[in-house]
């Protein structure tokens, strides 16, 4: 029901119920109902009849204006992520790469030699960093999850992706789309998501499961592994890894706890294991 349509029944519902009051009164219980007693169920009348279909037109309403301040709030994100993704393509993105066709040349100019061997280094970098830019730019054009979506399709979406450059990938999906707000599924999408392209781009692995379940307590419990071959603490923490630092930031705004750790070995996965979980507060 249309947002003005629901205030102006707010508003008239009253009028009506009066007028329709006094018009049954007055054609069919005026023998049996005296003018005093029929002032005195007028407001009655009215209160209940009010109390009854204000209350749901009111909880309409506050749905609507939710719906409202989230679609706005997607319009808002959305044009910000276009102009991000435009600024990283027009800017950043263009600069790789004619960055990289400047090396493509200058290594032949310096064939042979030490200086050949580091600007094939240097072109491999740059080519890297510019695939990376292009990704985020096609990941900022992707209209985001939101609540009245199954935004697990999104997880979904990103297995399918790996899963065509050839990394198997096991989603099993167990976390209602009731169980988050809207905030704790985005932010939880962005650290899914961060986990998975980390274990295609650093892993080396052939196998990747994404498991999410509902804790008893009313919190959650989220784990992203792979069979690759793991790395250290230490170089998970280096200042280079700004993609881990981004996801234990996003855990730690939401007061979320993060673990990176070997993975256990179930199932083969002897790689890395990247764990989200929420601590309810039911006991």
């Amino acid at each position: 029901m249309p947002y003005n349509r629901i205030k102006w029944l707010i508003l008239s519902i009253p009028t009506i119920t009066i007028a329709l009051w006094e018009y049954v009164r007055h054609a069919f219980l005026l023998p049996y109902i005296s003018m005093d007693l029929g002032n005195l169920l007028a407001p009655v009348i009215v209160l209940l009849v009010t109390v009854t279909f204000v209350r749901m037109l009111m909880r309409r309403l506050e749905q609507v204006h939710e719906s409202l301040q989230q679609e706005r709030a997607l319009k808002a994100g959305l044009m910000e992520r276009e102009q991000l993704a435009r600024e990283l393509h027009d800017g950043i993105s263009q600069s790789l790469f004619l960055l990289s066709v400047k090396l493509d040349r200058l290594e032949q100019e310096t064939a042979g030699g030490q200086a050949a061997k580091t600007v094939s280094q240097l072109r491999s970098t740059v080519r890297h960093v510019y695939e990376d830019v292009r990704q985020s730019i096609a990941s900022l054009r992707k209209e985001p999850a939101v609540a009245d979506v199954q935004w697990m399709q999104a997880v979904k979406q990103m297995a399918d992706d790996l899963a065509l450059i050839g990394l198997q990938v096991e989603v099993d999906w167990r976390l209602p789309d009731a169980a988050l707000t809207n905030k704790e599924k985005v932010e939880l999408l962005a650290i899914i998501r961060e986990a998975m392209f980390n274990v295609q781009k650093h892993a080396r692995a052939s196998r990747l499961k994404v498991r999410a379940a509902e804790a008893e307590d009313g919190g959650f419990r989220c784990t992203v592994t792979d069979n690759g071959t793991g790395t250290e603490q230490a170089e998970l923490e280096a200042m280079g890894r700004y993609g881990v630092r981004m996801m234990m930031d996003r855990a730690a705004v939401m007061g979320w706890r993060l673990v990176i750790a070997p993975a256990s070995g179930e199932d083969g996965m002897n790689g890395l294991m990247v764990e989200v979980a929420k601590e309810g507060k039911r006991k």
